[in-house]
């Protein structure tokens, strides 16, 4: 098992996930260990499935409804959010790899996400 450097950054709320080869932010990322650089698949080390939630924390009480897991190139991910947005005919955004939209919506996420051929998961209560 390789040791880790402790002094290393590996997440930096300014700039998102950071390459633990080459200290740069991944999306800027250059180095051999990360080939792709900043053409990455959204969420690639995830499992294929893309979950659905409901969250208000750190919004002033405002509830959101988060999609993460869709394993999609940026803007491929952007253009679902656009489709979901309209689909609730609510805002939102897209944010590390994570999709947002106002409210809770997600028994119209999940449906819309599903007729697209989604594999989907509600996640927490």
């Amino acid at each position: 098992m390789a040791k880790r450097d402790p002094g290393r950054t590996v997440y930096s709320s300014e700039h998102g996930r950071m390459c633990p080869h080459c200290g740069l932010p991944e999306r800027r990322c250059q180095c051999r260990a990360n080939p792709r650089g900043g053409a990455r698949l959204s969420n690639s080390d995830g499992d294929g499935i893309a979950r659905v939630g409901r969250t208000s924390k750190g919004r002033g009480g405002k509830t959101v409804t988060l999609v993460t897991g869709i394993q999609l190139p940026p803007d491929e991910l952007s253009s679902l959010a656009k489709l979901l947005k309209r689909r609730c005919g609510t805002g939102g955004a897209v944010k590390d790899e994570v999709i947002e939209i106002q409210g809770d919506q997600r028994d119209v996420v999940v449906e819309e996400l599903e007729g697209r051929g989604f594999k989907v998961k509600r996640s927490g209560g």
